[in-house]
Parts: C-alpha cells; sequence; structure tokens
C-alpha cells in the first residue's frame, strides 16, 4: 500500500489526459465534417487528429486502465466498499467503447466515407461529459 497514492495520483492525471482527448477529438471532427469541402483544412485537421489519437488519446487511456486495475488489486476491499465502484467501472466501459468508436470515426473521416454531419459529432461530442460526472460522482460522492 505504500505506493498507493502515487498510483492514484498518476490515475488521475492519466485520465484528465484521457479525458481531454476524447472532449477535443470530436470537437474535431465537428470541424472535418463541416469543412470535407476544403481538403487544404481536411489535411491539417487529419494530422491533428492522428496525433491527438495516437500520441494522447491511446497511452491516456492504456495508463488510465492500467493504474485503475493497479490499485482494485493493491485494494480489493474496494469491490466491497459498495456499489459506487461497479457504477464507475461500467461508466469506465463506456467510455472504452467510445474511444474505440473515436477511432473508427477517425478512419471513416480519414478516408472520405464518414456520413456524419457536424450536428451529430457535437451531439457525440456531450457523451464523455455525462460519463465524466457519473464517474466523479461516484468516486467522491459514493452515493451508494
Amino acid at each position: 500500500m505504500q505506493y498507493y497514492n502515487w498510483i492514484l495520483a498518476f490515475h488521475v492525471m492519466s485520465f484528465t489526459s484521457w479525458m481531454a482527448m476524447l472532449f477535443y477529438l470530436p470537437r474535431l471532427y465537428v470541424y472535418h465534417a463541416e469543412h470535407a469541402a476544403n481538403a487544404g483544412f481536411t489535411e491539417v485537421v487529419k494530422i491533428q487528429e492522428d496525433k491527438l489519437f495516437h500520441f494522447i488519446g491511446v497511452p491516456a487511456m492504456w495508463a488510465t486502465i492500467l493504474s485503475g486495475a493497479s490499485m482494485i488489486a493493491l485494494n480489493p476491499g474496494l469491490f466491497q466498499s459498495g456499489g459506487w465502484l461497479h457504477v464507475k467501472l461500467t461508466a469506465a466501459l463506456l467510455l472504452i467503447a467510445y474511444h474505440i468508436s473515436l477511432g473508427r470515426f477517425k478512419k471513416k473521416l480519414q478516408t472520405g466515407t464518414c456520413e456524419k454531419s457536424g450536428k451529430f459529432f457535437r451531439m457525440w461530442n456531450e457523451v464523455p461529459t455525462l460519463l465524466m460526472i457519473v464517474i466523479v460522482i461516484m468516486v467522491v460522492v459514493k452515493p451508494f
């Protein structure tokens, strides 16, 4: 347990980095979808999408998962502390699914086969906010 708080701190930092990507990448998709006819613009956005997803998002997601799993391995009693952890883990799994969906949309946008509109991506951009709210409430308030 000596390193638990260090792992927790790393987990919070990793989660923050991952959330930054989950918030910003769909915004790039809005610009990409709404300016698809402007090839020069979309080429720049494609580079930003790739770098954000692969160099920030993927490592931050894995760091979040591995540090979270480490905390549970070090303190398995967390599972007896109430249903809050189960809700948090469910929300985290939904964030992973959301992350995967962003990767699929990225591929479609980059090949010009995405049929989603900027409006869709504006709405899709709200999903991580809702999941983050659930996660933070579960961890801080532990309502059950």
